[in-house]
């Protein structure tokens, strides 16, 4: 591979960490507004959970691929790709497996290591790390093919 295309890809992946991180903080943020200001919920509502987390989760995935699609794949024909109904829902695909392998990595973890002080620090910064890879590849390969 060529230098120049490494380096762009490299640019493009960086460029992909951000969006993620802000998608991620948006996710974070609906989820807990969601939590106690909409639903209003204690620590022993256990259906307000599960419903702030679906809701952060999709507007995070919304926000995630719009702003992909701005800042991150800009080229001509990863716009033509990725603006249609289609790449937004094998978006939300890799989205999704993203957050299975996620939990699954996760029990798998705190199965071995525990779920206590820093070892599941690290567990969580690892799985997050495979995930955005997960995810750059993702959808890379499959909404904009490579490209």
């Amino acid at each position: 591979m060529e230098k120049e295309k490494i380096k762009s890809l490299f640019f493009e992946f960086l460029r992909y960490a951000v969006v993620g991180g802000v998608a991620a903080l948006v996710d974070m943020a609906v989820n807990y507004a969601m939590l106690f200001y909409i639903l209003g919920a204690t620590k022993d509502d256990k259906w307000q959970v599960a419903v702030s987390v679906a809701a952060g989760f999709v507007v995070g995935i919304v926000v995630n691929y719009i702003l992909a699609n701005i800042f991150v794949f800009r080229t001509a024909e990863q716009r033509r790709r990725g603006m249609t109904a289609g790449a937004f829902a094998i978006y939300t695909i890799v989205g999704i497996i993203g957050f299975g392998i996620t939990e699954g990595l996760t029990i798998l973890g705190t199965y071995l290591i525990g779920e206590e002080g820093i070892w599941y620090i690290i567990l969580t910064c690892v799985v997050k790390g495979i995930i955005l890879f997960w995810n750059y590849l993702g959808r890379k390969i499959f909404v904009y093919k490579g490209k």
